[in-house]
Parts: structure tokens; C-alpha cells; sequence
């Protein structure tokens, strides 16, 4: 089998020759973080519509960790186009990170769309180093569809477990391996190499779940569900929050 899966590896790869002749060049990671922007605001779209029931249920007790302020503070990370925020509460008080400035026109956009929410700031910058964000400052944070793009997961999380306050929430929507024995997981695999280049640095292979549990959350509610979605190697998610 493995065998197999690096010989379709190989095949995949000479297709996508010009994008790796690119990358090689300097010029794809450019022009690959101004395009995905305008991707991911029509692949948002179809995601809220299929997973808007998921999406709402998860959502659906972010008021139970408002702060003393009597507001909620809320930080999402890797935030993209703003596509979560008809999802949040009114007057939830929102700060955005994402290690891409071309989303802001598309974040600003969003932020005009969604008037019931009070936009703080955003910060260009990574997960794995959010040193702009004071520690225990912020009630929720809020993370769907980035752990698989990030360079270091345990990072992020860290980052993610200093900023939150005690008694706050850390909310995740992401997509992940498929069950090793399946043939979901077999185009992961085979797609993988290719994937990650064309999708700005997306895994298609991580078990995020592994992740989370390592942290020192006080409570983890975590489900792995079967998205539905047209393409195969991302139906496989994991949805919940934890609790520091």
C-alpha cells in the first residue's frame, strides 16, 4: 500500500509541475496569498451552508463565558474573511488574527455585514506567536478550519491556553485525518504534497484531536462527525470546545 501511495504521489506531482517550478522560483507563496483570499470567501460561503446547523450549535452557549465586563471578549485566530461572525453574539467585543494582510478588505467587508458585533482590532500575525494579546485577556477563542495550516499546533494551542482567562473557552471546527483503515484516508495521503502547496501550507493528514488532548484544559467536549461536503479527503471533522 505504501508502495502504491507513493507512486500516485509521484503522478500528482508531475501534474502539478508548473506550481512546484513556482514555488521554486519564490513566485507561488506570493501570488498564492493574494488568490487565496478570493477563494476562501466563495468556499466560505458553501461551508456556512452546509455546516450552518453545526456551526450554530457549537456557538450556541458562547454567552455562558462572558467576563466580568459583562461583555464578551473574543479573539479568533486565523479569522480569514470574517465568515464565523454572523455566528457570534451581539456586542461580542472581537479581535481578529491572521498571519495574511491581503484578508483585510474582505475582513473589513465582513465587519460592515455584522453591526450587531463590536470589531476591536485585527493583528497581522501567527497563531504560534500572538505576543500583541496580554495574557488571560480574552473570554473565547475561537479557531475553525486553521489548525491544519499552522506550522506548529502544541504552539498555537499554548498561545491559545495563555490568552484565554480562567473558566474561558477555547471553540474548534476543523477538518482531519480520515480513520487510517479507509479509503478517505488513502487520498489523503496521495494528495497531501500537492494539497499543501496549493492550499497555502493546509495538511490533509493531521489528527488535530491528539493536539487538544495534550493541552491542560480543564474540560475537552470534542465529537468527530462526517462533514457534508462534495469532497471526500476534508469530510472527516472534529468539532467542540475546551475549557481552561
Amino acid at each position: 500500500m505504501a508502495l502504491t501511495i507513493s507512486i500516485l504521489q509521484l503522478a500528482v506531482c508531475i501534474l502539478a509541475f508548473p506550481l512546484y517550478l513556482l514555488n521554486f522560483l519564490g513566485l507561488w507563496n506570493r501570488f498564492c496569498k493574494k488568490l487565496f483570499p478570493y477563494f476562501l470567501v466563495r468556499f466560505s460561503v458553501m461551508y456556512n451552508e452546509r455546516m450552518a446547523s453545526k456551526k450554530q450549535e457549537l456557538f450556541s452557549n458562547l454567552q455562558d463565558f462572558v467576563g466580568p465586563s459583562g461583555k464578551l471578549s473574543l479573539l479568533e485566530v486565523g479569522c480569514g474573511t470574517g465568515a464565523n461572525f454572523k455566528f457570534y453574539p451581539p456586542g461580542s467585543r472581537v479581535t481578529c488574527i491572521d498571519p495574511n494582510p491581503n484578508f483585510e478588505k474582505f475582513l473589513i467587508k465582513s465587519i460592515a455585514e455584522n453591526r450587531h458585533l463590536q470589531f476591536e482590532r485585527f493583528v497581522v500575525a501567527t497563531g504560534e506567536n500572538m505576543h500583541q494579546v496580554a495574557d488571560g485577556s480574552m473570554d473565547v477563542v475561537i479557531c475553525t478550519l486553521v489548525l491544519c495550516s499552522v506550522q506548529n499546533e502544541e504552539q498555537i494551542l499554548q498561545e491559545v491556553f495563555r490568552v484565554l482567562r480562567p473558566g474561558g473557552a477555547f471553540y474548534f471546527m476543523e477538518h482531519v485525518a480520515a480513520e487510517h483503515s479507509t479509503w478517505s484516508y488513502f487520498w489523503q495521503q496521495v494528495l497531501q504534497p500537492v494539497w499543501y502547496l496549493v492550499f497555502d501550507g493546509c495538511n490533509l493528514t493531521r489528527e488535530s484531536w491528539k493536539a487538544l488532548e495534550r493541552v491542560s484544559f480543564s474540560k475537552l467536549k470534542l465529537q468527530h462527525i462526517r462533514a457534508p461536503l462534495s469532497l471526500e479527503v476534508v469530510c472527516p471533522h472534529i468539532y467542540g470546545y475546551a475549557v481552561k
